[in-house]
Order: structure tokens, then C-alpha cells, then sequence
């Protein structure tokens, strides 16, 4: 008890050396040592302006997989890894043990804290876990990008003495989950930025109640094949406020790279495909029209994932309007019925456990899973909640045709679907799934697609029944800073996202049973532990009954934690 005291407070001697698990290319043969086991690392010594940080607990995201499924191809790759391997680890509780002099005044040691990853200066990222060393190791340094990333941000969240390790570490991907329902979008044309109007055959005359006035207005404006009313009417709006009008003879004309906005009044397939290509980041594609368009439109759904494309769209004729009333809810629809995707992953049980959780949740949710492992667990772990909360879970497996249609049709039989949630990054899937969607519908694309993945999508739905499609799935500061007080408040439960636990030696058996979904929950790494494989927690009733006596209804709790700790430490 005395070394997990010392262990809490940071106060244990720091030894010479350490392990860490670098990866050195694409492929799990490249993970660590010749048998895959971490390396020795002799230990840092800091600057006056650092902190040397000691890494507890390192929850496994399935985005390390996307670094050991591409190694150098990687986005957040820059350096050699042959040369400069790259440690995983991100989603970390983490402890300072010792700290440069210059910051004394600021931080303690043994003060217990989370990392928000994303760290920028100048504009140039250098994600922990990918430029820095991550929490598949036992110690690190932090510098001064990490205190005072762009915008004056400290990626330092404090955590209270009392949260877990394993939980901390799970306020990173949980803050993805929280982050996914409070998406904002814009109400009106950006100012300052710039709007194409396209023309497709309805020549209605449309009006701009917003957008066009001196505290909001665009610099440019593209017209391309506008009625002459049309023209007209946007020209005098723009000439009162000096905003630049350009004529655009044809869609592959643009003289821009990419417009903010984009107007289409009528519609056609080949010119929203097109034009789609030209529409910037945060870009909103707004469509006009009454008339039918009895075909799929493909749309790039890896870029309303990444980019956070919105299309919108309307039947009238005030295009402002439009805009205002045709923004999507950033939450699951209250007494709703949500659709949960490819569910049985760990961040399809967190999505699960949020709107069971949610204080206006759906009224019917309804699971999908190829897995009837997972579909079991998930019933395990959720289904009385549910029933205490009058909610009607449905869990299913698609490969079983006969039940899973039978569960679609009645929902369609009721009017479709207010929120389907896209947990599996298959085209085919999605394009199937948008088809249930209700009036007013909401798909939140929240698995990471490719960009440029086109899924072809019966627009009419968007400007006729009001459905949206939006998607991401990172988190900022502010996001986890909210998850994080939700956690420590007790409102929300991260650690009933454990699935199973490993010491770091085990680390490379971590990332293939997540890369092969092995476990139905998260896969949590103790640094500083005694060698312990990879384990599921009802193993655990076997092989450490002191700890598994301290779960509750199987799920971790912070005194098993402690508990853990206090048999596994390394000596």
C-alpha cells in the first residue's frame, strides 16, 4: 500500500531507464522489438521550460490502427519511421513527476491529468501519439507547444485525484462521442466569404429575407446559368453592399478552387455532383426546387464526415429562410427512434449509452452487429437500462435477412428512422440506411469514411422531407473539457467502456485485438504494471478474484483499479 501511496503521489524514484513500443512502418510485424515486446529507452532529462510526464493508463483507439494500417502513408506521419518510429497513444491518463524550474509555480508534482491531442503551432500539427511520444510508453516530455498551442490553449486537462486512470484515459474518445451531438452550422451565407448561384430550371422568383445586408454579406458571388430575373435581383443586392458579381459561363468554368456556399435553383443530378466538388470546407450546398429527381445523386460522404458538408434545401422560394429552419438537430430526437449502425464496437456502446443515458432520449433504439458476441454483451450490459428507462431496445443482426428486415419494416411501417447513427465506414451500408430514414430525418456519418467515398443518396429527401446528413467524429478542448466535468460529476460512467486489460508488454497484442475487434468494449494498457496478457474482464474471476470482487455487475470500477494496482506494480 505504501508503493501504490507513492505511486498516486508521483514520488516513487524515477528509474534510468524505461519501455517503450515504437512503430517502425506499416503492419503489426513493425510494432516493438523482434518478438514485439517494447525497447528500452534510457530516461529523459528536461528542460527548465518542460515537464517529464509518467503515463498511466493508454486506452487503444481504433485510429492507432490507421497508423499501423498505413505507416508512412499516414496523414499525421511526417518523419521517417524506419529512423524515427512513431509511439501510439492518445487517449492517456497521465502524471508529472518531474518539472523544469521555469514551471514550478504552475505545476506539482503528482498532479494527475488528460491530453486533448490535437496540438497546433503556427498551424502545423503535432499530435501526442503521433509527433510525440504517446502513451505506449512509460514516460514523456511535454514542451511548450503542448502548453501553448494556437490560439493560447493549454492541451493540459487537470484530472481530480480521485478519477481512475482507465477512466481518464476514456474521456478522449468519449468527448468524439459528446463532440458528435453538438455540431453548429451556419444560418446564413458566410460573411466575407462566397456564394455560387447555380441555375437548373426553375425559373421562380426566390427571395433573401438574410445575407444580403451591412452586418452580413459576402465578398463574391458566382452566377452561372440564373434566370434574368434572377440576375437582376442579386446583382442589385449585391451592388448596395459592393460585393463582387462574377458571371460563370458553365460549371467546370469556376475561376475559384473552392466557393463557401452554393445556390442551385431547380435541380440536377450532374450539376450537383460537380458543383459539389468545388464546395469548401464547412461548405453548405443549399437546393432550390420543387420539382422530383427520380435518381441518386452521389454524394461525398467522406467529406460531410471530414469537411462538414451540409446539404439543405427547400420546396419555397426565400432561400434565407432555408437556411434558418433547415439547420439539423445536433441531437438524437427526443421520443425518437435512432438507428445505431454497426453498434457492437466500442464506440457504438458508448453511443448506446449516451442516449440511454440522455435526459430526452428516443423512445425505441434499435442495434446492429454482425457479431452475435457483441449483440450478446451488449444486451448484457444495456437492456435492463433500457427497461428501467421505458426505452424499447432492439438488438439484430443484419446477417440474419429474415429478422432484420422484419425489424426494419416495422419501423418504416411507423415512418422511418429520426436518427440513424453510421458506425461502420461501408458505403454500401450507408447508402442502404439512409433509404429508412423519416421526415425530417437526421444520418450522423460518424464512422470515418474515406473522402471522396461517393454513396448515392435520393436528394428529393433533402429538399422535399427536410433529411440531413452531417458527420464528424474528433473533439476539441472545449469538448473534452465538458466530458470531462460530466465524468468527474458522475453523470457520465466512462468505465463501463472497459473491455479488457494488459501491461505494456503485451501492448502489440493490445492493437491486434483491437485491429480484429476481438473485445466488444475498450482494450486499457497499465505502463507500469507487472507482464499481464491482454485480458477480458470476466477472466479476471480466475486470475485476480480480488479485483474481479470489486466490479460491479462485471463493469471496472475505480477500487478494483486500486486494487490492481496494488498486486500488479512493478517492483
Amino acid at each position: 500500500m505504501d508503493k501504490l501511496k507513492r505511486y498516486i503521489e508521483g514520488t516513487l524514484e524515477l528509474p534510468e531507464k524505461y519501455l517503450i513500443l515504437p512503430v517502425y512502418g506499416a503492419g503489426l510485424e513493425n510494432v516493438g522489438n523482434e518478438t514485439g515486446r517494447p525497447i528500452v529507452k534510457a530516461m529523459d532529462q528536461i528542460g527548465d521550460d518542460e515537464l517529464l510526464i509518467r503515463h498511466d493508463a493508454d486506452s487503444i483507439c481504433y485510429s492507432d490502427i490507421k497508423v499501423i494500417n498505413q505507416g508512412q502513408s499516414h496523414p499525421r506521419i511526417y518523419q521517417d519511421m524506419a529512423k524515427d518510429p512513431v509511439v501510439l497513444g492518445h487517449e492517456l491518463t497521465s502524471t508529472f513527476v518531474k518539472v523544469g524550474k521555469n514551471l514550478e509555480n504552475q505545476y506539482k508534482v503528482g498532479q494527475r491529468f488528460t491530453i486533448q491531442a490535437d496540438i497546433y503551432e503556427d498551424g502545423v500539427s503535432y499530435a501526442y501519439g503521433y509527433y510525440y511520444q504517446g502513451g505506449m510508453s512509460q514516460f514523456g516530455i511535454v514542451d511548450g507547444r503542448v502548453l501553448h498551442s494556437d490560439g493560447g490553449n493549454n492541451n493540459l486537462l487537470p484530472l481530480k485525484s480521485e478519477t481512475g486512470y482507465a477512466e481518464g484515459a476514456l474521456a478522449e474518445p468519449w468527448a468524439c462521442v459528446v463532440a458528435a451531438y453538438s455540431l453548429e452550422y451556419r444560418t446564413a451565407f458566410k460573411t466575407g466569404g462566397s456564394v455560387w448561384f447555380l441555375g437548373a430550371g426553375d425559373s421562380r422568383e426566390f427571395e433573401f429575407s438574410t445575407g444580403f445586408n451591412e452586418e452580413s454579406h459576402p465578398a463574391t458571388v458566382y452566377l452561372t446559368n440564373v434566370s434574368d430575373k434572377m440576375t437582376a435581383k442579386i446583382r442589385a443586392l449585391a451592388g448596395t453592399l459592393e460585393v463582387n458579381v462574377v458571371e460563370v459561363s458553365d460549371v467546370d468554368a469556376l475561376p475559384v478552387e473552392f466557393v463557401d456556399d452554393i445556390v442551385l435553383f431547380g435541380v440536377d443530378k450532374e450539376i450537383i455532383q460537380s458543383a459539389s466538388t468545388k464546395l469548401d470546407k464547412f461548405g453548405i450546398f443549399c437546393i432550390m426546387a420543387e420539382s422530383d429527381l427520380n435518381e441518386n445523386v452521389a454524394l461525398d460522404l467522406g467529406r460531410v464526415h471530414y469537411h462538414r458538408w451540409l446539404y439543405i434545401g427547400s420546396t419555397g422560394t426565400d432561400v434565407s429562410a432555408t437556411y434558418q429552419a433547415s439547420l439539423p438537430r445536433n441531437t438524437l430526437l427526443g421520443g425518437g427512434t435512432a438507428f445505431f449502425v454497426g453498434a457492437g464496437g466500442p464506440i457504438g456502446r458508448m453511443h448506446l449509452q449516451r442516449a440511454l443515458e440522455f435526459s430526452n432520449p428516443p423512445k425505441k433504439i434499435v442495434c446492429t452487429d454482425v457479431s452475435e458476441m457483441r449483440l450478446q454483451d451488449m444486451k448484457d450490459a444495456y437492456a435492463k437500462q433500457a427497461e428501467e428507462r421505458g426505452i424499447e431496445l432492439v438488438l439484430v443482426n443484419p446477417m440474419e435477412k429474415e429478422s432484420y428486415q422484419a425489424v426494419i419494416q416495422t419501423v418504416m411501417d411507423a415512418g422511418g428512422f429520426s436518427d440513424v447513427i453510421v458506425l461502420a465506414p461501408i458505403a454500401p451500408l450507408i447508402k442502404e440506411v439512409a433509404a429508412y430514414l423519416a421526415k425530417d430525418g437526421l444520418m450522423n456519418v460518424f464512422a470515418g469514411i474515406a473522402r471522396g467515398t461517393e454513396v448515392g443518396v435520393d436528394i428529393k429527401q433533402v429538399y422535399q422531407k427536410g433529411i440531413r446528413y452531417i458527420g464528424h467524429s474528433g473533439s476539441g478542448l472545449d469538448d473534452m473539457i465538458l466530458t470531462l466535468d460530466k465524468i468527474e460529476s458522475g453523470e457520465l460512467n466512462a468505465k463501463r467502456t472497459v473491455a479488457a486489460i494488459g501491461s505494456l508488454h503485451y501492448g502489440r497484442e493490445g492493437l491486434q485485438s483491437v485491429k480484429e475487434a476481438k473485445y466488444p468494449g475498450k482494450v486499457v494498457i497499465f505502463n507500469h504494471i507487472k507482464e499481464f496478457p491482454v485480458t477480458a474482464l470476466p477472466e479476471f474471476e480466475e486470475k485476480l478474484p480480488s479485483v474481479y470482487a470489486l466490479f460491479n455487475n462485471g463493469e471496472w470500477t475505480d477500487a478494483a483499479e486500486k486494487e490492481f494496482l496494488k498486486l500488479m506494480l512493478i517492483d
